[in-house]
């Protein structure tokens, strides 16, 4: 069966994901470093709010799916979500990244208030938008190039932010970080808000559950609990953001102080996400051959194993490192894709099961992992840094503090990376079962319409 989308609405969608990690990647490669650096928190202050909010937000996930799974608007279920919550998104990712003049105990206070905020906004804008992939199209191979440009336009933003933050935060700043950062974030806020109403306006809602479907929210989270599948990829995608967190928010503390060149940081980043971007383009090509189980298996051994080899990489090896960060990369690319389009074969199969169909519920489900694993991943790199010793706006680290760093790093985040790999053993939606399944769906489509 095929249902194939024209590019632009391709496009279109994926400037959503643009829009979204512009302000995402920040948190992922930034936040961290602008808690303790520039904000004045401390890494397990720091740790504790990312871990506090993140789960507590998390939580969330599955209200908001289940309300947009009962959304009904003459734009659709999902759709409208993108444009209501595109103004909120830019204006929190704008004071999430503001530094007040305020006492310590007031700018922990506002730090609590604007990042929790800025995550429920991420969450109601974020469910939604992922939840869109499963109505687009019933074409498994569709699902996945349509993960694939989201996954592009996603690491664009990944690249300018990690490649051009750091530059145009000292532009604007001229020497004061924290104005660097406001108005660095204040741009990419406005961007992202411009983008936001690009992609409601571009994608379209074509897959509908039976008109006489009765479910309630109970009736969902059983089904999903009995969803084999969503049960694997929810520990999967539990372990793949803490991995990516744990990674992204020590990397700018491993340049700043173990190699002493905080300037490579963005010629590291620069040269690892154009080669994640072209593992991301790969993808599609990739899974017509190998299915997306296997291939995602694949990408978090190798990338598990790149990332653990930062070890025993001397910090002074400059081009070594950026070598292995670009095959590191590459790996980790493939399978970006993959969990966004499985997400939606997830939702296939429950309906194929059961007889309903509940798209928002499953990625809410799903998200939950994504956001649980970020709160993990953060609380984690801020906690680890802190008890090998790591101190805040310090000039330089101890040994020890230093050696934590390199740890974090590499086998830490590496370890992460490999219990991904494992869990994906589990995960039973082989490519033929994936087709038969997408096939049968239509079949059935076709008799609830006639």
């Amino acid at each position: 069966m095929e249902q194939r989308l024209s590019f632009g609405e391709k496009f279109g969608y994926s400037l959503g994901d643009l829009a979204a990690n512009f302000v995402f990647q920040a948190m992922l490669a930034l936040q961290l470093d602008f808690y303790t650096h520039t904000f004045g928190l401390t890494a397990a202050q720091a740790g504790t709010l990312f871990l506090v909010v993140g789960l507590s937000v998390a939580c969330l996930n599955p209200v908001v799916g289940a309300i947009a799974d009962r959304t009904i608007t003459r734009w659709g279920k999902f759709r409208p979500w993108l444009l209501w919550t595109a103004v909120p998104f830019g204006i929190f990712g704008i004071l999430t990244f503001t530094t007040p003049n305020l006492s310590p105990v007031g700018k922990i206070i506002y730090a609590w208030i604007t990042y929790a905020l800025l995550r429920i906004i991420y969450v109601a804008n974020n469910v939604p938008y992922a939840s869109l992939n499963a109505v687009m199209t019933l074409d498994p191979n569709e699902r996945t190039s349509i993960s694939s440009y989201r996954q592009i336009a996603a690491n664009t933003a990944g690249f300018i932010v990690a490649s051009l933050a750091i530059p145009m935060i000292g532009f604007f700043g001229h020497g004061n970080s924290a104005r660097g950062y406001q108005l660095t974030m204040g741009l990419l806020s406005v961007l992202s808000v411009f983008f936001f109403v690009i992609a409601f306006f571009s994608s379209k809602e074509r897959i509908q559950p039976d008109p006489q479907q009765k479910t309630s929210l109970g009736q969902d989270l059983s089904d999903l609990i009995r969803n084999r599948p969503w049960v694997v990829l929810f520990l999967a995608t539990l372990f793949y953001f803490i991995a990516l967190l744990v990674r992204g928010n020590v990397m700018l503390p491993y340049f700043r102080y173990v190699a002493g060149r905080v300037g490579i940081y963005a010629w590291f980043n620069g040269f690892g996400l154009a080669s994640l971007l072209a593992g991301v383009a790969c993808s599609t090509a990739l899974t017509k051959r190998m299915g997306k189980r296997r291939l995602f298996i694949v990408s978090m051994i190798l990338a598990g194993a790149f990332n653990t080899a930062l070890v025993i990489i001397p910090p002074h090896a400059t081009a070594v490192i950026i070598g292995t960060e670009v095959l590191r990369q590459f790996s980790f690319g493939v399978s970006g894709p993959l969990l966004w389009a499985m997400m939606g074969d997830v939702a296939d199969y429950g309906e194929w099961k059961t007889g309903r169909r509940a798209s928002g519920t499953v990625t809410a489900a799903v998200v939950f992992a994504l956001w649980a694993g970020l709160a993990i991943g953060g609380a984690l790199a801020g906690w680890l840094l802190s008890l090998y010793g790591f101190v805040s706006e310090a000039a330089t680290q101890t040994a020890h503090a230093q050696s934590g760093i390199r740890l974090t790093a590499s086998v830490y985040a590496g370890l992460a990376f490999f219990a991904t790999a494992v869990c994906l053993f589990f995960y039973p939606i082989s490519r033929e079962l994936n087709q038969k399944i997408a096939d049968e769906l239509a079949a059935r489509r076709k008799m609830f319409t006639a």
